[in-house]
């Protein structure tokens, strides 16, 4: 891997780290999916005018990878609302990352070298120690939520990323995938809101913060999507989740949730495993 993608796919971890907070900070689940979603509609329909239409054989990953990753956002907001954010997001990252490298050297046949494979590991197990906290705060009901959103995780991921390889245009393929998800999500919500006026003086309320959330979440996965077309899917699903780093802090100073010594070793460990995985490829 290149030292220009290693860079991008760590910035994208960052923005990543950044929207997921922004997800959380906004009350009402539904409303910050919307409006994550019509950020996604109105940007994938100007990349879709800009950009390649992907080839015929490529449409049903694409619809599939959008059906999951609304399912994805849904599950995210609500295993947010049950949960601590500096808990739920490393547990769900550190799902996917054990299960893209399973599916991606197993199934796709992907190489990876040993030293690759030591440093995937080394992440997968420092974001689950990441997640563990004995003085947490969320139930079971939390953490079964956080272990069904890290397996959307894993799907969407090893959709996109053989879509992606297929199609050939990294970024066409990701305007059409944001443009049906700007539809499907946005949809999802309203027809799961108990209330939807209410939904509606919410989206007005916190529409500045989901926009910014929306564009942080596009950039960073637009990143990756490029980042799956030249480099394994597993390496980059474990340099992508270091996003818990930035987590780590926000939830710290934002949340007021703790940062243990514990979470500072398991932090050190993920930087660890990182490095491993740089001078490994």
């Amino acid at each position: 891997m290149s030292a220009g993608i290693l860079l991008a796919v760590l910035g994208a971890a960052l923005l990543h780290g950044t929207w997921n907070a922004i997800a959380k900070a906004i009350p009402a689940r539904l409303v910050s999916s919307a409006l994550i979603g019509m950020v996604y509609l109105l940007v994938g329909a100007i990349g879709c005018i800009v950009f390649p239409l992907p080839p015929q054989e490529v449409w049903p990953y694409l619809l599939i990878s959008a059906a999951v990753q609304t399912l994805y956002l849904v599950l995210l907001t609500a295993a947010y609302a049950k949960g601590e954010f500096g808990r739920t997001y490393p547990l769900t990252r550190g799902i996917a990352v054990l299960g893209i490298t399973l599916i991606s050297t197993t199934f796709l046949g992907e190489f990876m070298t040993p030293a690759q494979i030591a440093g995937v590991a080394v992440v997968a197990v420092a974001l689950f120690a990441l997640s563990w906290s004995p003085k947490g705060r969320g139930g079971p009901a939390g953490t079964l939520m956080a272990v069904a959103v890290g397996i959307t995780i894993t799907a969407y991921s090893v959709i996109d990323g053989i879509g992606v390889r297929l199609s050939g245009e990294p970024f066409g393929y990701a305007s059409w995938l944001f443009l049906i998800q700007g539809i499907t999500i946005p949809l999802v919500c309203f027809l799961l809101a108990r209330d939807r006026r209410e939904m509606l003086i919410g989206m007005r309320r916190h529409a500045p913060m989901g926009a910014l959330g929306g564009i942080l979440s596009l950039a960073a996965y637009t990143i990756v999507v490029w980042a799956q077309s030249l480099a394994p899917l597993a390496v980059v699903s474990a340099l992508r989740e270091t996003g818990v780093l930035a987590a780590g802090v926000i939830g710290y100073f934002v949340f007021r949730e703790p940062f243990s010594k514990w979470r500072v070793t398991a932090t050190v460990c993920a930087v660890s495993g990182i490095v491993a995985i740089r001078l490994g490829g």
